[in-house]
Formats: C-alpha cells, sequence, structure tokens
C-alpha cells in the first residue's frame, strides 16, 4: 500500500472547502492576490475604488506587525475618497460574521529571501485569514509547523506583507490536523487538535475540515475566538474546550433563567475562557453588568491584570467597596472584576446597599473563579436574595461532590446545589490526552524504611505528631531535598515549592535549610510566606485547602497578639528581612497592604528562577501558576481537591525539557492520590495522570536505544550517513532517546549502568546530533532547501545550566594543576563537554587555542579566570574588527546594533544593517547583504557573548 501523495491530499482539500462553500480562485503571485483583494473589498463594502483609492487602502494594510495587522483587520478604515468624501471601509464583518466573502485557492508562489509556495489558502473578503501546510500522511506533522515557520522568516513579511494578515495556521498530515493562531513567537506544544463537545478528537483532516473550515465556524473562529493579548502584543486562539464552555455560557443566558457551572482541570486556561465569556456577554444589550468574581485580593489583582492584557480597556479593578459600587453605578463599565469580600460588603452593608438599590431588578450575571473556594457561605445567599435577575456562572478545575463535600448545618455543600448544572467539563486526563498540562512523576520517600519495627504506612497509627516533629525526621527529609534538588529541576532549570503541615514545622524547615546554607552544605535560594494566624493542620477529609490572609486591617489597632500568634509574626519579619537582604528589596508585614506587596513579589521571584525552593503551609497551593515551577515537596496531608490543586502547580507546559510535574511526597500519600484522581477523573486514570514507574521508562529507553543501533552501530557510523533520509533518521532515533533520558534524569536512582547505553557513548552521540545539526544551520544559510530544515532538534534537551563557562574555568584549574600524565585525559574531557554542549559548541576552538597556548604560561591556579578574562576579551575585540573589515561596517554602528539586542531583544531592521555599511549597496543587492550581516552579528553574539556572564 503506497502512501497517499501530498498533492492528491491537497487537491481533495481545495475540492472538500469548495463543496463547503469556499469559491474557487486561481491565484498564483502577489499581483493576483492584490487583484483579487480590491475586488472582494469592493464586493464586501457595496463599493468601487480607484487605483488611488485602492493604493491608499493598500498602504494602511501594509503597516505594521502581525499583532498590528490583526486589529487593522478588526477595525475599519476611514477612506479618503478622489472627490473628497470620506467612505468606512470594512475587512471583515465581526457582528455577522457569516456575511463574508469566502475563497479558497492554492499554491500561491510569494517571493521573499527565498521563493515559497504555499499549500491552500483561505481568503475572506480578499485577506489571507487562513493558512492551510500539508505533508502527506507517514510525515511527522511538526514538520508542516516548522516549514510555516520558514515561510514566516522568509516570505510571509515581504512586499505588502499580506500573508501577516493570517489568523490561524491549519497543518495536516491528512491522519493528524492541528490548528494554531499566527503570533511572531510559535511553539509546536501550543497548537491543537479540535475535538467534539465530549473532548473527542478530531484528528482526519476530512472531518476536522467538514466542522471547523465550514465558512460560518471559521469566520466565527476569527472573530469571536482570536484573542489579542495585549500585553505579550501576541494572538491566540481558543481551545476546542474552552470553545464549548463560552458557547455554553451564551446559549443559557440566551434561552434560560438558570445557572451553571463549567468543569475545566487545573491548568486549562480558565482565565481565558472566562475573559471571553464576561467580553461577549457584555455585548447583549440585556444584560446590565457581568461581575466576575474571585475570592482572595491577589486573585483579583491578577485577574484584572490578565484581562488587562486580553483587552486593555475592557475593565478597572475595584480597590475597595466604594469603587465597586461606583463601578456598578457607572454605565459605561459593563465588566467588573471584584472580590467575593467586597461583593459582600456592597451588598450587606446599608450605605453600601442603599446606593446599588436601583440595580437589584436589572440583569446581573456574576461568574465566579474556582467556585468551590468562595460560594460555600452566607455570601451566595445574599448575592441571590438582593439581585432578582441574576444569573450565575461558577467556573472550577476540581468541583466539590457529595463524597468531599463539607458539612455545613448538616446540608453537604456541592457545586451542583449551588450552580445546577456542569455545562461542559474538562477533566485532568482530557487536558493530558491533548497535551495540554504534563503528566505527574509521584515518589514516595519513607524516612523510616530503615528503622526495625517502624513503617512510613503505619506512622498514622504512631504518635503522628511527635514523629512528624522530631528533629530526625526533619532532617532526614531536609538532608533528601538538599541532596536530589538539582535532579528535580535539572540542575535549578526549573523552581520547587515545599509544602509542609504547619507554621511551625515551617520555621523548623526555614531553620535548617538556613543553617545548611550558612554551613556549606548548599547554595539554594529559600524563601517562604505564611499567614501568623493560627492554622492548624486541616483535619477535615474534605481536601478543601484553608485560605491563608493578613489580618483585616480594622483590627490593625489592637495588640498584634490578639489576632496572631506573637512568635510566627517575629519569625516572618526576620524571614523577610533574609529576603530582603538577598534580592535588595524593602518589604515588610506592618499591614495588609506590605503584606501583599510581599507576597507579590515572591510570586515574581518564582516565576523568574530567582527563588529555588518556596516554603509554604497553604498559600500559593491554590490559585498561583508559574511555568517554571516543576516540584513540589510534600510533607502534610492531602486529599481530593486540595491534593490535585496542589499537584496542579507543578504540571504546567513550558518545553520540551519540562516533561513532567514531579511529586515528592514524605507522606504516605498513595491512597489519597488513587482516591483523587478517581474522583476527579475515573478509576482507571493512573496510567494517564502519573509517567510510567522507573522500570517502565528504562524499558522504554533501552528499546529507543535498539532503534538507533539499528541505523547507527556505532558513533563513526554516523560519519557514513549516506543521505539525508539517512540523517533525518538517525536525528529523530537520537531525539527519542534524548527525551527519554530527560525523563530518566529526574528520577533520583538513575544511572546509565541500568540502560544498554553508558555514559560516554550518550555523550559522543549528541556531539555527533550537534554536528548535524550545525551542518543544517550552514546550509540553511545557502539556497538550498533540505528535506532536515523542518525537524526540531530540541537543543534545550541538551543544555545544561550547571555546563558554563564558569564551569569550565573550574575544570581548567584543575587540568593546570593535573599531573602531566593525566593531564591528555583531562583536556580530552573538557573539549568532549564543550563539544556536547549546545551553548557552548561556539566557543569550542577559542577555549581549545586557550588551552593550548595560555594555560601552560599561568603560574598560579587563582589566577585562571582573570587570564580567561583578559584573553577572552582581546578575541572579542579581534573578532570585532575582523567583522567589521569583512563587511565593510562602521565599528561603531555595530556595536550599536548589537548592544540594542543585547538589551531589547530586537535585532535591527534591514534599514538599520544597511546603514551600518561604509558603502550602500545596490537595490538588488540589499538583501541578501542584510541577510548575512545579520546573521554574523547573531553569530557573533552567540560565540563571544551569549553564556559569558556566568
Amino acid at each position: 500500500m503506497t502512501t497517499q501523495p501530498e498533492q492528491v491530499l491537497e487537491n481533495n482539500l481545495v475540492s472538500q472547502l469548495i463543496a463547503l462553500g469556499h469559491k474557487p480562485i486561481t491565484i498564483k503571485t502577489e499581483d493576483d492576490l492584490l487583484s483579487n483583494l480590491k475586488t472582494q473589498l469592493e464586493k464586501h463594502n457595496k463599493t468601487t475604488f480607484t487605483t488611488p483609492e485602492f493604493n491608499r487602502i493598500l498602504l494602511h494594510l501594509s503597516k505594521g506587525n502581525i499583532f498590528d495587522k490583526a486589529k487593522t483587520l478588526r477595525d475599519k478604515y476611514v477612506l479618503q475618497k478622489d472627490n473628497g468624501d470620506k467612505a468606512y471601509i470594512e475587512f471583515i464583518n465581526q457582528d455577522f460574521w457569516c456575511q463574508n466573502q469566502f475563497q479558497v485557492t492554492n499554491q500561491v508562489t510569494i517571493n521573499g529571501k527565498r521563493e515559497n509556495r504555499y499549500d491552500v489558502t483561505v481568503l475572506i473578503n480578499g485577506l489571507p485569514l487562513v493558512q492551510i501546510e500539508l505533508k502527506r500522511r507517514g510525515i511527522e506533522l511538526k514538520e508542516a509547523f516548522n516549514q510555516i515557520q520558514r515561510y514566516q522568516k522568509e516570505s510571509f513579511a515581504f512586499n505588502n506583507a499580506l500573508f501577516n494578515y493570517v489568523q490561524i495556521f491549519v497543518i495536516s498530515n491528512g491522519v493528524d490536523t492541528k490548528y494554531y493562531a499566527n503570533s511572531q513567537k510559535q511553539s509546536f506544544k501550543f497548537t491543537s487538535f479540535w475535538s467534539d463537545e465530549k473532548n473527542k478528537k478530531i484528528t482526519q483532516l476530512e472531518p476536522f475540515a467538514n466542522i471547523f473550515l465550514e465558512p460560518c465556524h471559521i469566520a466565527k473562529m476569527i472573530t469571536k475566538y482570536v484573542v489579542l493579548h495585549e500585553s505579550d502584543k501576541t494572538l491566540m486562539v481558543l481551545r476546542p474546550y474552552q470553545f464549548y464552555a463560552v458557547e455554553s455560557i451564551i446559549d443559557r443566558v440566551k434561552n434560560s433563567d438558570k445557572n451553571g457551572y463549567i468543569w475545566h482541570t487545573t491548568g486549562s486556561g480558565k482565565t481565558l475562557t472566562s475573559f471571553k465569556a464576561s467580553q461577549i456577554l457584555t455585548h447583549n444589550p440585556k444584560i446590565k453588568k457581568v461581575v466576575f468574581v474571585v475570592d482572595r485580593q491577589d486573585l483579583d489583582d491578577q485577574t484584572v491584570r490578565e484581562f488587562q492584557a486580553f483587552d486593555k480597556e475592557s475593565i478597572d479593578g475595584t480597590e475597595d467597596t466604594k469603587t465597586l459600587v461606583k463601578q456598578f453605578l457607572d454605565n459605561s463599565r459593563p465588566l467588573l472584576v471584584t472580590t467575593i469580600q467586597k461583593l459582600n460588603s456592597a451588598i450587606s452593608k446599608a450605605k453600601f446597599k442603599k446606593q446599588i438599590e436601583a440595580l437589584k431588578d436589572e440583569k446581573i450575571v456574576f461568574i465566579f473563579d474556582e467556585c468551590h473556594r468562595s460560594q460555600f457561605g452566607d455570601t451566595h445567599r445574599r448575592i441571590v436574595n438582593f439581585f432578582t435577575n441574576h444569573q450565575l456562572f461558577g467556573f472550577t478545575g476540581t468541583p466539590i461532590f457529595v463524597k468531599n463535600a463539607i458539612s455545613k448545618k448538616s446540608i453537604k455543600q456541592t457545586t451542583a446545589n449551588l450552580f445546577h448544572e456542569c455545562l461542559h467539563q474538562y477533566v485532568i486526563t482530557d487536558a493530558i490526552r491533548d497535551e495540554n498540562v504534563l503528566k505527574f512523576s509521584i515518589e514516595y520517600y519513607n524516612v523510616f524504611k530503615n528503622k526495625e519495627g517502624i513503617e512510613d504506612v503505619k506512622v498514622e497509627d504512631i504518635n503522628k505528631q511527635e514523629v512528624y516533629e522530631s528533629n530526625e525526621y526533619l532532617n532526614s527529609i531536609t538532608n533528601y531535598i538538599i541532596a536530589n534538588h538539582n535532579r528535580k529541576t535539572h540542575h535549578r532549570a526549573f523552581t520547587a515549592m515545599f509544602c509542609v503541615s504547619s507554621v511551625d514545622i515551617l520555621i523548623k524547615y526555614y531553620e535548617l535549610l538556613k543553617a545548611k546554607k550558612e554551613a556549606g552544605e548548599h547554595r539554594l535560594n529559600i524563601a517562604t510566606i505564611f499567614s501568623y494566624a493560627p492554622n492548624p493542620e486541616d483535619k477535615e477529609a474534605t481536601g478543601e485547602i484553608p485560605e491563608e490572609d493578613f489580618p483585616d486591617q480594622p483590627m490593625a489597632a489592637e495588640p498584634r497578639a490578639a489576632y496572631g500568634i506573637m512568635p510566627h509574626k517575629d519569625k516572618l519579619d526576620e524571614y523577610i528581612t533574609d529576603y530582603n537582604l538577598q534580592f535588595g528589596s524593602k518589604h515588610s508585614a506592618k499591614d495588609g497592604k506590605t503584606f501583599l506587596s510581599y507576597k507579590k513579589d515572591i510570586s515574581q521571584r518564582v516565576k523568574n528562577k530567582q527563588i529555588d525552593i518556596l516554603l509554604v503551609v497553604n498559600m500559593f497551593l491554590t490559585g498561583f501558576d508559574s511555568k517554571t515551577l516543576n516540584t513540589l515537596y510534600v510533607d502534610k496531608n492531602l486529599n481530593y481537591h486540595g491534593l490535585i490543586q496542589a499537584y496542579s502547580r507543578t504540571n504546567r507546559i513550558l518545553n520540551e525539557k519540562k516533561s513532567q510535574g514531579n511529586i515528592l511526597a514524605f507522606r504516605n500519600l498513595k491512597q489519597n492520590t488513587d482516591d483523587a484522581i478517581a474522583l476527579f477523573s475515573d478509576k482507571n486514570a493512573q496510567e494517564t495522570i502519573i509517567i510510567a514507574p522507573y522500570e517502565e521508562q528504562i524499558k522504554k529507553f533501552n528499546e529507543a536505544y535498539k532503534v538507533l543501533m539499528s541505523i547507527a552501530p556505532t558513533v563513526d557510523s554516523v560519519n557514513d550517513l549516506v543521505t539525508e533520509n539517512d540523517e533525518l533518521e538517525f536525528a529523530k532515533a537520537f531525539r527519542e532517546i534524548m527525551r527519554l533520558k530527560n525523563i530518566l534524569s529526574s528520577f533520583v536512582e538513575f544511572t546509565f549502568d541500568d540502560t544498554y547505553m553508558k555514559d560516554q557513548e550518550f555523550a559522543d552521540y549528541t556531539s555527533k546530533y550537534l554536528d548535524l545539526y550545525d551542518k543544517i544551520k550552514t546550509n540553511s544559510q545557502k539556497e538550498s532547501v533540505s528535506i532536515l530544515d523542518e525537524i526540531d532538534f530540541e537543543l534545550e534537551l541538551i543544555h545544561r545550566d550547571e555546563i558554563n563557562v564558569a564551569y569550565i574555568m573550574k575544570l581548567l584549574a584543575k587540568l593546570k594543576d593535573a599531573k602531566p600524565k593525566d593531564q591528555a585525559k583531562q583536556k580530552k574531557q573538557i573539549i568532549d563537554l564543550i563539544a556536547g554542549e549546545s551553548e557552548l559548541r561556539s566557543k569550542r576552538v577559542l577555549i581549545e587555542k586557550f588551552i593550548q597556548n595560555n594555560l601552560p604560561k599561568i603560574t598560579d591556579n587563582d589566577n585562571v579566570e582573570d587570564e580567561f578574562k583578559t584573553y577572552w576579551k582581546e578575541e572579542t575585540k579581534n573578532a570585532l574588527a575582523e567583522l567589521s573589515t569583512t563587511e565593510a561596517l562602521k565599528q561603531e554602528k555595530v556595536e550599536n546594533i548589537i548592544n540594542d539586542l543585547l538589551f531589547t531583544g530586537r535585532m535591527a531592521t534591514e534599514d538599520e544593517v544597511i546603514a551600518a555599511l561604509e558603502k550602500r549597496p545596490s537595490v538588488l543587492h540589499r538583501e541578501s547583504i542584510s541577510t548575512r550581516v545579520t546573521q554574523k552579528i547573531k553569530d557573533f553574539i552567540q560565540t563571544f557573548i551569549n553564556g559569558m556572564d556566568n
């Protein structure tokens, strides 16, 4: 059976789109594209344009980057007609999305840095808004993604750059089909399959096209479900479960006065979903206000920031109840974000209640974030009693069922009791299957396994308080964390949280970690935050994590001991002082405002990887999202939704290196974990949610090793691979080895001795893999196109933060001190280490030169680093001069370009690069010269600057 050719796939898709209602149009060149654009815009706007008028429209359309163009698409353009009149030109009808002009074409050719021919293009009103890239069946889907990446670099932005109006990309190999929003920073990890309302994936191209590319649906996705993220200046498109959730809320409001809730697992993007639902509801003329309710001040601030990131003008936070009431009465503010506490105050205190009395019969829609936390209390009753025309919707990642409900007045308060029907659900198994969150790796550390007569499983039956607070127990765990933290976090490439049972225990752990750091046993950055009000370990079986807040401000005039525990307050002050010394900050906990400022700062430093371990009791275990956090140490009892919420701090998607969320439990939470998984997914979900154990991972690695051996049985045989197909197979095989090794590396017991592969063998194949990458990178700068261009080498799997220039300097100092007979061996080890580290390879020749010529002349090992800095400074100066001479550049301007790139992250434009030349080139050669010089500047930075501050 032969594989279906790409051309057949393309022809079938075009025919299918025509049958769906897209009109066929032949467009082969940019001139064809412009001619058709004029015709379609005239048709859509029911007018005609003279050539000068259309040129003005074209000039307007050509301005800006991808994000700017997305705004232009959605705005109307005021056209100055030739006769002096003004006309409002619409590029897409957002209110009646089916009332647009739909066309399909294929094989459009655009000339940029290279000539590129695109597969299938969907045009709406003449603008290319959907680009579909196809690969034949059997080809890795990621290659289609990488090909679009290449188009963006080589041709999308050239000439009139109309292909920068693409809103959604679709990639398919016939069997697998995914979509994603257009943006300047893209990752294959953020592509999505479409699915039906029950979360069943639709992967085949034909059924996908029937649903997703149907004219009305694709126009609705573009006009309603593509979000312009203002703070990141990027486009986002809702995933299918987000789409169905928003649609279900809109339908419920339109056709019923009943409430409802959305069950979407933690980490699945509930903020974006709730924002989009809120935003669309504000356009319903029957709704007076949409109120988004959170249950903590920091979440209020966070939600305001996130909502404003989606739409700067959409909302304004409410600083206090007075402001909330004012915004309730402001007709220009259809969307409010507030806390449950402020809302409760507004409808319970007489002075506020009287002011908003006029709104009590108006249609008000309330949307509650994490409704299980904020809705179990008297506030819910007050809201429904005061607002007679209310409608309530809740979002939760972990609903409250009868099994994990809290009893209030002998009544089990469940999510369904308060919000009635579940309108849409997307549980953790769905999210892991779709790769929207990561699996968990859960390990249990038995502190007492070597103690005769004591099994950790039975600790509950001993005097558990005495055991869990003993110095032996706490010291054992502290030592274990110090010994294994680098392994768990890939040498501090990620961060960790450590949750414990009480503030008293937290204090003991903090003191132990601090003392061991002062004794030189570790170099980890430790921080902590906790409430100093009493918070004994929760003894309920519900799994609810109590919220920790700073004591209410009205009590600030009371003696501190009246509302908190004085020793806890003193310790918090002491630890904040440690924090200030560590980071040069000036935080305190003298009142709620300063405490909140400290909390926000800690949150940001965890996200920025400036804190290695954050010690907490309950704080940050819910509602805190950090993609850089990959490990949770647990020394407390967790169960049901509290357990899932806490574990889920670790499983946000980031990159290839972050392959799972690590849970290291020092309590026997096995049964609790099983029960929580069964409650929030199903009893057979273990294999979906938790990664395979160490033994299974070793088996997978060994199977992958066998595949590698069938392609390249020795390291030297990589040199003999004849065709690009052979090289591609090797790259894919070794990439799989790297992926599996990345997972294995987080297991405490991992050693290459357990695999068929040896440590040195892995290092040698890594060098060959990087050689192949370098070869492809060099060839890609030429005009040739290779099948290897589209493969993602995932170099982040190779990069090790601990292997940097500073580390190499330490090895060179040891080399200098080594006996003559050992020097050759150590020198080879250093060179091999550099060759196998992706971030250092560009520096290899220069470091070898230093070892050969400079190192023998150094008499004192302590001077190795200083001598290397002097050497590097001179080499950098010479290389910059050579670059300037070779390319006839003004060195001062080159230095400015480099400094701008380092400071802003923005590479110089073509005009800026050309301006740095001593002599201005002809128009014919501008582009090729600019491309070459730009690459040389980037290579210079990679070699001489990147990594040198380590």
